[in-house]
């Protein structure tokens, strides 16, 4: 039986960077596939509602799941999305959370236009640190990764420092 690929989570309050990070580990490593988890939801038809305040479509995470085990199970994805806690500890090799200083992501959000409400509850989010402690929570410490994103510079190095994490992961999962 050929070793199974990891699967890798990169979440993150929204603006911290999980798309970009993603996509260049995927690219980094060509037999991991870059698991954009909003896209995925709507091509597997998971999206059930839409939520006006929060300006974001609403995911039936059981239906989700469901429509995603089998490739969890096989392996080497690369998933970006700002929920990490729904997925099941035995299918994930590693949990990256992104942090970026708040006055960088408040220019962000006004960049994108945030309305003040949506802008708000993340900046919540990202000082009271909810994902890093709902991926503590949810998944074995030593999994779980915290990285500062604020530069291009912090981009480049956190993705070095996860193709090195392969290399020893690899390593270590020779024989499963």
């Amino acid at each position: 039986m050929a070793q199974r690929k990891p699967n890798i989570i990169v979440t993150g309050t929204p603006g911290t960077g999980k798309t970009s990070h993603a996509q260049q580990i995927a690219e980094q490593m060509p037999d991991l596939k870059y698991y954009p988890i909003n896209d995925v939801a709507k091509a597997r038809d998971c999206i059930v509602g839409y939520d006006e305040e929060r300006q974001s479509s609403i995911v039936d995470e059981e239906k989700l799941l469901d429509a995603i085990e089998e490739e969890l199970e096989a392996g080497g994805l690369v998933i970006d999305w700002h929920v990490c806690d729904i997925f099941p500890e035995r299918l994930i090799d590693l949990v990256l959370v992104l942090r970026t200083s708040t006055n960088l992501l408040y220019d962000r959000y006004v960049e994108r236009k945030y309305p003040e409400n949506k802008r708000d509850e993340n900046m919540d989010a990202e000082i009271m640190q909810i994902i890093l402690d709902e991926a503590r929570d949810s998944y074995d410490e030593n999994i779980v990764i915290e990285l500062q994103s604020d530069t291009i510079e912090d981009l480049e190095s956190n993705v070095e420092r996860v193709v090195e994490w392969r290399k020893h992961w690899d390593s270590n999962n020779e024989d499963k």
